[in-house]
C-alpha cells in the first residue's frame, strides 16, 4: 500500500477548485493504481493569522486594509476542521485516510519533523501561500526549493501564489 503525507495550509476543497480539481484528481489517479493511505496534515500557524507587511502597505495606498482574523480566532479549531474535513472526502474516495496538526512555525520543519518518523512514498504539499519571496524563490531558499532538495521527486506540490500560473504536479 502507497503512503502520502498531504500537506495543507487551506480547505483541501477549496484549494482544489483554485486549482480545477488538480489535487484531488492526482489523489483519485494513485487511488486507480491500488490502495492509498494518506496522512493529512494541517497546518496551524500563528503567523497565518498575520497580515503580511506587503498586503498593509498596498492596502493603505488604496485607502482598504486588508482583514484580519479576530485576536480571539482559534486558529488551531481552522487547522482541525479543516483536517477532518480533508480525511472525510479522501475517506470517500476510498483512500485510508486520518489525520494530524502541526504547530510548526516552518513548513520545512513541520513536514520534516513527520517525515523523520513515518515512511511516505510521497509528500504532496498543497498549499496557497507558501511559495515565498521573489527573493527567496530566486535564490532557492524558499519552503518549496527547501523541501524539493531533502525529498527529490517524493515532493508533488499544489500551490497557488506567484510562480504558480498553470497548478500541476511539480516533480
Amino acid at each position: 500500500m502507497r503512503r502520502y503525507l498531504l500537506v495543507l495550509d487551506m480547505d483541501l476543497l477549496a484549494l482544489d477548485e483554485e486549482l480545477d480539481l488538480a489535487p484531488i484528481n492526482y489523489l483519485l489517479a494513485q487511488q486507480e493504481q491500488g490502495p492509498c493511505e494518506v496522512m493529512v496534515m494541517s497546518l496551524a500557524w500563528t503567523r497565518q493569522a498575520r497580515l503580511p507587511a506587503m498586503e498593509l502597505l498596498l492596502g493603505a495606498q488604496v485607502g482598504k486594509f486588508p482583514v484580519a482574523p479576530r485576536p480571539d480566532h482559534d486558529i488551531s479549531a481552522d487547522a482541525e476542521h479543516r483536517m477532518n474535513l480533508a480525511v472525510r472526502h479522501l475517506t470517500t474516495m476510498g483512500c485510508q485516510a486520518s489525520g494530524l496538526i502541526s504547530d510548526e512555525n516552518h513548513l520545512v520543519k513541520a513536514v520534516q519533523s513527520e517525515t523523520r518518523g513515518h515512511e511516505y512514498d510521497e509528500v504532496i504539499l498543497a498549499t496557497g501561500r507558501q511559495r515565498g519571496s521573489w527573493l527567496a524563490r530566486t535564490l532557492r531558499l524558499d519552503p518549496i526549493h527547501q523541501l524539493r532538495w531533502r525529498l527529490r521527486q517524493r515532493l508533488i506540490v499544489f500551490s497557488l501564489g506567484p510562480g504558480a500560473p498553470h497548478p500541476t504536479p511539480s516533480a
